[in-house]
């Protein structure tokens, strides 16, 4: 981190210790682009997961393991909000899909990504069920809308046409 301040680093600036080792690793496509993590990093996490001090860089990610973790018959809070994300995957589905047709449809790459922002929220909120509640890791496992998730993407879907 020597020469680089802690909003810079927050910014994305990229600073590698060791270009040719950066150049590569793109070369082999191992990162994506060099300096786009932070970015990416902070569209799901606030700053305040680094620790950052002159010798030191920390990162503290919370680990959610699977969807299981949220029980399939979860209450929606009152009046929760729908995020973009979900309105989107609320727009995609259609009948039963599994995870991987969702995360295709979106045109998403990341799974625990897919899950954190769209999956797990949708549950959450009661806008989409599993097909095999009492399994949520089952390979069979599809997604479909509930009625409350049918009637916005019918709201969702007449709000565009006019």
């Amino acid at each position: 981190m020597a020469g680089l301040s802690r909003t810079e680093f927050l910014a994305g600036r990229s600073m590698p210790r060791n270009r040719e080792l950066m150049r590569i690793f793109r070369d082999l496509d191992l990162v994506e682009q060099l300096g786009s993590g932070v970015h990416r990093i902070l569209k799901v996490y606030t700053s305040d997961i680094f620790h950052i001090s002159d010798n030191f860089l920390e990162a503290r990610f919370d680990f959610v393991d699977t969807i299981a973790e949220v029980p399939p018959t979860a209450t929606p809070t009152a009046a929760p909000t729908v995020t973009p994300t979900v309105k989107k995957l609320i727009e995609a589905c259609s009948d039963q899909m599994t995870r991987a047709e969702l995360q295709r449809k979106l045109k998403l790459k990341d799974k625990m990504h897919f899950i954190e922002r769209y999956l797990k929220p949708a549950i959450q909120q009661g806008m989409i069920e599993l097909t095999i509640p009492g399994k949520p890791k089952s390979p069979k496992q599809k997604y479909r809308l509930t009625e409350k998730g049918k009637k916005l993407n019918q709201v969702s879907t007449s709000t565009k046409e006019t």
